[in-house]
């Protein structure tokens, strides 16, 4: 039998337009309308659950708020033939924790067409280690596979590297034979990278240079980048001839001061990665490859439990730069 209520995350705004937040225990019947109710057993924080947990509105559409990009449980109940109670499933991106409420709760309700069985090679737990930050990071290696870059080609940098997209793209890299070069201005977890796969750590300033020069030294076969801005421009202009970088973050800005001859000289790629959107057949691709060959051995290294009680103030750390590697929200 189902409870008439739930534990979530609510996130609300106030007459004078405050943003508030806290747990609480919400009726069952105000889920959004759905095909599939899943009893979660665990979502993860990503920065941009953080962000919406702050009613950032370039990324919450309506309020009251329920944040979780991601969610992993079993089906309680379906009005799909795709899925049958005592299924497990796992959500990551569509409008999950965004236009719709999220993981962060003890139930979610979602189409159909966005739930995924779970990978043979999983458990519920691991697929949110690796959650939307893992998926993107997959995508964005998986990217650089496709457009050329092999291990022979060189080394391949990665931005925010202490960041949950970062650290997956490290040790995935570092899987599939890379030379890479993690980018962080965190020393004190330079060894916690290259014990994830690193070859070397290098900081933030070397990767953001200031000139006006449209091209600079050919240094990289790849490069995820987590970061934007000055950061990406840096990165392009730095790229070997038919390197590629990938896109999917925008902390270091939103601009792009470049030039076309990276472009036109060297045949750089850029390509962006938009894990929420993304094909469902392409996203089973991905979650084949994480569950099957490029499984990671150690994704107990990178997580950190927390409960509900707990999400305000690991934001707050988040939000510092304070916090590294994946968190997996336990909604119970």
């Amino acid at each position: 039998m189902l409870p008439e209520s739930f534990r979530c995350f609510h996130v609300r705004k106030t007459g004078n337009g405050l943003i508030e937040s806290s747990v609480e225990s919400r009726p069952l019947h105000e889920l959004p309308p759905g095909d599939v109710l899943i009893r979660v057993q665990a979502s993860s924080l990503n920065y941009k659950d953080a962000l919406a947990s702050q009613g950032n509105p370039g990324i919450v559409c309506s309020f009251p708020h329920v944040p979780g990009i991601d969610s992993a449980g079993t089906v309680v109940a379906s009005e799909s033939d795709r899925f049958k109670p005592g299924d497990a499933v796992i959500c990551t991106g569509y409008e999950q924790g965004a236009g719709r409420w999220g993981g962060w709760a003890e139930f979610v309700r979602l189409p159909a067409e966005w739930i995924v069985p779970l990978p043979h090679g999983l458990t519920l737990d691991e697929t949110m280690i690796v959650g939307t930050a893992g998926f993107t990071a997959a995508q964005s290696v998986l990217s650089l596979v496709e457009h050329g870059i092999k291990p022979e080609s060189g080394p391949v940098v990665v931005t925010g590297a202490t960041g949950g997209v970062g650290v997956i793209s490290v040790m995935l890299l570092a899987k599939l034979g890379y030379q890479v070069t993690a980018v962080s201005g965190k020393p004190d977890q330079h060894d916690w990278l290259r014990s994830l796969g690193a070859s070397d750590v290098i900081g933030r300033e070397e990767v953001n240079d200031d000139s006006d020069r449209p091209l600079l030294k050919s240094r990289w076969a790849g490069a995820v980048d987590t970061v934007g801005g000055n950061t990406l421009a840096t990165l392009i202009r730095s790229l070997n001839h038919r390197g590629c970088v990938t896109a999917c973050g925008l902390v270091g800005g939103t601009d792009l001061p470049l030039t076309v001859f990276p472009f036109i000289l060297r045949g750089a790629k850029l390509d962006g990665i938009d894990s929420a959107q993304c094909p469902y057949d392409r996203r089973l691709q991905i979650w084949n490859l994480l569950s099957g060959d490029w499984k990671l051995d150690n994704l107990q290294d990178l997580v950190t439990e927390i409960s509900l009680d707990e999400v305000k103030s690991t934001v707050d750390q988040m939000m510092q730069g304070k916090t590294h590697g994946r968190h997996i929200v336990r909604p119970t």
